[in-house]
């Protein structure tokens, strides 16, 4: 009989956890994967793709105020929820479907249930009390939202989960939080046309982000109609004839039609047996690992959200892929988590790779600073209020690039290019080598010669 039924045992099939079973079926291992809900994660099902989906819809708005700038004429637009979710759910399931089928060619086994751990070789399917010796175990469980901190009537609340599956548009909506998801959905739903009211405890949004993308994101959102409560926290929930009652730190009291709480996420390790395989997780629950992704037990492995390392999808692909070319593929694998190029879906969209310019003074020390803001071409004729804003941090001791920040129309789409440049060591005489595209914004980013002037604090005392 042989010690092992699978040379991998995948617990979740998520974004990470399905790429490291494909490739490490690919190399021939026999490799079986458990998803207690649906295949494709977080991302596909109710996170990047949904979000992205509604982003579009979002922006139709305002291409349809673009177009009288234009010479176009149509009449009053109208637009439909249940169309938008009942298209966008066709749309997910399509792509679960084309998910277990690539599982399904590699040769995976799925399982449709929970798996715990029980040893540092076994794994307990719930569904049908088999018991699975295992080779390996990868544990690519994710995260979920929280609903932090607890308040009275709290549980008014949804959180990015439901937010996907609401049976109307809510015309009033309270967001709660700073950070991607809630700029996201911030921007989603003004622009369908809600009364968005943005609450989050800090002074500006997106903390971590560059002070002056962060300071035009603001400016931005307050243009667009957006109520900014900042500064403020929520602090009770309560149900009224009305709507909703939110009760907000300075006294005040907001009504809406829904509260969507976006305070954070927390890797879904509760009750999944680390602890009687001798793993103990950290303080907000995630799983300690190794440069590799290994944890303190060799046979046990970690990917994605669920060890709280860079939580963004394609990151948990790579460590997926590392993984099964380091354990099955003889290829010992590191992922750089330093240098990652991301975008905030918002409207406007941002754009970001490396340091933003504080980080890189304290990094650098001695840097250049080039920046520009302008209104982009479309605007001319529209008549919009949007504006660009573009900017370059230059280590001034290697002349390389180590920040490139972009807000605007197709931010994201820049910012993958761009961060080749920047993964691959560019300095800025490379971007100023580069021949610009012209007429486009992209080409701000090579034509910045001259560094902005940064007075620098008066010393005290």
């Amino acid at each position: 009989m042989p010690q092992f039924d699978v040379d991998l045992f995948v617990i979740g099939a998520g974004s990470g956890g399905v790429r490291a079973a494909r490739i490490a079926a690919g190399y021939g291992a026999k490799v079986m994967v458990a998803e207690e809900y649906r295949v494709g994660g977080t991302c596909v099902i109710r996170g990047c793709v949904p979000k992205k989906l509604m982003v579009y819809a979002s922006r139709f708005a305002d291409d349809f105020h673009d177009a009288a700038g234009f010479g176009w004429k149509a009449g009053e637009p109208s637009f439909d929820w249940t169309t938008l979710i009942r298209n966008k759910d066709k749309e997910i399931h399509r792509l679960e479907g084309i998910y277990r089928t690539n599982l399904e060619k590699a040769g995976v086994e799925i399982v449709n249930s929970r798996a715990v751990i029980e040893d540092a070789h076994t794994v307990h399917v719930l569904k049908t009390g088999a018991r699975i010796r295992a080779r390996y175990i990868l544990v690519a469980v994710g995260a979920h939202p929280t609903m932090e901190p607890a308040i009275p009537g709290g549980e008014l609340g949804i959180t990015s989960n439901e937010v996907f599956h609401l049976e109307a548009k809510p015309e009033r909506i309270l967001i709660v939080g700073g950070g991607y998801i809630a700029v996201e959905f911030a921007g989603i739903f003004a622009g369908l046309g809600s009364q968005v009211t943005l609450v989050h405890r800090g002074d500006k949004l997106l903390r971590g982000f560059d002070e002056d993308v962060r300071d035009a994101l603001g400016e931005a959102y307050a243009l667009r109609g957006m109520n900014l409560a900042l500064g403020k926290t929520l602090t009770r929930l309560d149900r009224t004839a009305d709507g909703i009652a939110a009760t907000l730190s300075d006294g005040s009291i907001v009504t809406v039609d829904q509260v969507l709480v976006a305070t954070g996420r927390r890797p879904n390790t509760h009750g999944l047996g680390l602890e009687k395989a001798g793993i103990t997780v950290d303080e907000v629950g995630a799983i300690p690992v190794d440069a590799y992704s290994r944890t303190l037990i060799p046979s046990i492995y970690a990917v994605g959200d669920v060890t709280n390392r860079a939580n963004l999808t394609p990151i948990a692909i790579r460590e997926g892929h590392a993984f099964a070319d380091t354990v099955f593929g003889g290829k010992p694998t590191i992922i750089d988590h330093d240098l990652i190029p991301t975008a905030v879906f918002s409207t406007p969209e941002i754009g970001v790779i490396g340091c933003g310019e504080a980080a890189a003074r304290e990094i650098y020390g001695d840097i250049d600073v080039y920046k520009t803001a302008f209104r982009p071409m479309k605007a001319t004729l529209s008549g919009g209020s949007e504006r660009v804003l573009m900017k370059l941090i230059v280590d001034k001791a290697t002349d390389k690039v180590v920040g490139v920040h972009v807000m605007g129309h197709d931010a994201g789409e820049m910012i993958q290019l761009a961060g080749i440049a920047v993964t691959m060591g560019a300095t800025k005489a490379d971007f100023d080598r580069t021949v610009a595209v012209h007429p486009t914004a992209a080409e701000e980013l090579v034509t910045m010669r001259t560094p902005v002037v940064v007075k620098k604090p008066e010393a005290v005392g």
